[in-house]
């Protein structure tokens, strides 16, 4: 399935449909975000984030400590920079994908944001995101024909064999 999904064209087409509505919806969350009525702030996300964390009903502790550490010790005291990141990445990433540029990496990208919202709480369209954006990753550079991968992968794959030969002293 990977390897289709990996060559062929018809894959590639279903890829493109996949990432133009992908890309879609995260563009359009960065541009609420950046141009809405209100101005985006993160911090009270942020905040019941850190009050409110995801526990093990069981056990009664933090599932995920580590996040819910960063968020209060780096995340919350810097909201300011979450709060330029967080639209602006969610609108690189819909851009990338809406054009087919460095498609892998927007999607990478995409899928780590996703992550960091659920690690915080929020479930929304999050895991259908993760979803389609796995099966775009795993399509990789096919995920881009219809783009402008097409045209700057060859030129990424030359740079990386070019940088990737190994000198040797005689």
């Amino acid at each position: 399935m990977t390897r289709w999904l990996r060559t062929n064209r018809v894959a590639a087409g279903l890829l493109t449909i996949i990432r133009l509505y992908v890309g879609y919806l995260w563009f359009m969350g960065g541009v609420g975000k950046l141009f809405g009525d209100k101005a985006f702030n993160a911090a009270g996300f942020l905040k019941n984030a850190i009050t409110n964390p995801i526990m093990d009903k069981a056990t009664s502790e933090l599932v995920y400590p580590n996040f819910t550490a960063f968020l209060e010790h780096f995340a919350l005291p810097n909201v300011k920079v979450i709060n330029i990141l967080i639209p602006v990445g969610e609108l690189l990433v819909g851009l990338g994908l809406i054009v087919g540029g460095l498609t892998a990496i927007a999607t990478f990208f995409g899928l780590m944001m996703n992550f960091m919202f659920l690690f915080a709480g929020t479930v929304s369209t999050n895991p259908w995101m993760i979803l389609f954006g796995i099966i775009i990753l795993l399509g990789s550079a096919n995920a881009g024909r219809y783009g402008v991968d097409y045209y700057i992968m060859p030129y990424v794959k030359k740079w990386f064999k070019l940088n990737n030969k190994v000198k040797v002293d005689a």
